[in-house]
């Protein structure tokens, strides 16, 4: 059983911040793959189902970021799941927008929501890190994390959250490679090629073998084909 955790402020008026992303991934797993109703449980909001083999239960903690650890680490020891079986969702300043990585355990990066669950269930836990870009001053960072997604953020964001739930049973199976591939194929799909076809070069052997000419009879031949 694996716990899925998104990372997030609760309330309407924080649903669309950038700091919010762990959140909409969540949501976006849980309507791609048929979740059950999200329920108040933990501190939080959780949801139950199956991707692949694994079952898993969604969580969305409702204690406010600063506090996220309380509602995992409640959760985690109701389930009695070890911090491995735990995958976190947060927003990652330190990665392009639309960019996501997989990372076991490290340190919390100054985090805030990292930062409580690593006091309340260790570091040993998986995070799936959400690019969402830098502001380019760190004096900006806090207003930029809790300002809501530009409209014209929705097009690769849209294609961020399709990615992380078509993958989501592949991170669900321990396979991460697989679940960044996915994210990676909607967020950045290949393009196709536009060179035409190289036209198809025959070699000798392709050709039919002509017809040897016939060496021309000496009259001697000619008087053995008679008589003979």
């Amino acid at each position: 059983m694996k716990l899925f955790v998104g990372l997030g402020n609760p309330g309407t008026k924080y649903a669309n911040n950038r700091h919010n992303i762990g959140f909409m991934a969540l949501r976006a797993i849980a309507g791609a793959h048929a979740f059950g109703p999200w329920r108040a449980k933990f501190q939080g909001q959780i949801s139950e189902g199956r991707l692949g083999s694994q079952k898993v239960v969604l969580l969305l903690p409702e204690t406010f970021m600063n506090r996220s650890g309380q509602s995992v680490g409640e959760a985690m020891r109701f389930f009695k799941l070890e911090p491995g079986d735990v995958v976190v969702f947060h927003d990652e300043l330190d990665l392009a927008a639309g960019k996501v990585r997989v990372k076991n355990s490290g340190g919390h990066a100054g985090h805030n929501g990292l930062r409580s669950i690593h006091q309340h269930i260790s570091p040993d836990y998986q995070r799936v890190r959400l690019g969402i870009g830098h502001p380019g001053d760190k004096r900006l960072v806090s207003n930029y994390v809790l300002g809501d997604f530009a409209k014209a953020d929705q097009g690769w964001l849209d294609d961020l959250l399709t990615g992380v739930a078509e993958g989501a049973p592949h991170l669900a199976d321990g396979d991460a490679g697989r679940f960044m591939n996915a994210v990676a194929l909607r967020v950045a799909p290949p393009r196709p090629s536009t060179g035409a076809a190289r036209p198809k070069v025959e070699s000798q052997t392709d050709q039919p073998a002509a017809e040897p000419e016939a060496a021309p009879k000496s009259p001697l031949q000619r008087l053995l084909d008679k008589f003979g």
